[in-house]
């Protein structure tokens, strides 16, 4: 085990966690702990989905990100950590100005902020809240972007009409990048509701 690790903790379950399988046989879980939760906090970051209001229509805002598990550029949401004391949408403001340079604002109603995730609970325990953002693009503080990317951050961003986001997953994976699975899961819902009409 690395012991200076600095995001991640991998740890075996055995006796802080008692887990008894269907077959009534106690089991032992493997899996990795995130280090980063502020004390209090009931998630470890956001995932901003951001929404540019076009005059051609709305669009999603995405970036492009070497994730060094997998080997590969990742398209993903921006997103990013809460700092202590922080709420998920001031943390999503913040991530979304430091990382693309656009201000934001957040959905109004129950769309704004959607109940807590898991990314991967079978593997490890971290969580996030998705927030809902619209982006004005006639604000000019959206006209020229400065964003304030830290020294280790490597982000290029664009944008895809909301109605092709799907297909446009399915031609970035032909072009050998990763798809996050909250776009990839985004892109399909949309399709779904397309295919059975629902409004």
């Amino acid at each position: 085990m690395i012991k200076d690790a600095r995001w991640i903790q991998l740890t075996k379950y055995v006796k802080r966690t008692t887990y008894n399988s269907a077959d009534n046989k106690q089991r032992t879980w493997e899996s990795a702990s995130r280090l980063t939760r502020p004390k209090g906090s009931l998630i470890d970051g956001v995932g901003i989905v951001a929404i540019l209001e076009k005059s051609s229509g709305p669009a999603i805002l995405l970036q492009k990100q070497y994730r060094p598990p997998i080997d590969k550029v990742c398209i993903e949401v921006p997103a990013g950590l809460v700092d202590e004391g922080e709420s998920a949408e001031t943390c999503a403001v913040r991530e979304l100005k430091e990382e693309t340079g656009y201000v934001g604002k957040i959905m109004e109603g129950s769309l704004g902020v959607t109940p807590v995730m898991f990314n991967d609970p079978g593997f490890c325990n971290t969580n996030l809240n998705m927030v809902h953002v619209t982006v004005d693009m006639s604000d000019p503080e959206n006209q020229s972007l400065k964003p304030e990317l830290e020294e280790n951050e490597f982000i290029e961003s664009f944008t895809v009409p909301l109605t092709n986001l799907y297909e446009e997953c399915r031609k970035l994976e032909r072009e050998g990048y990763a798809i996050d699975a909250r776009v990839g899961t985004l892109a399909e819902g949309i399709e779904v509701a397309k295919k059975w009409k629902i409004t």
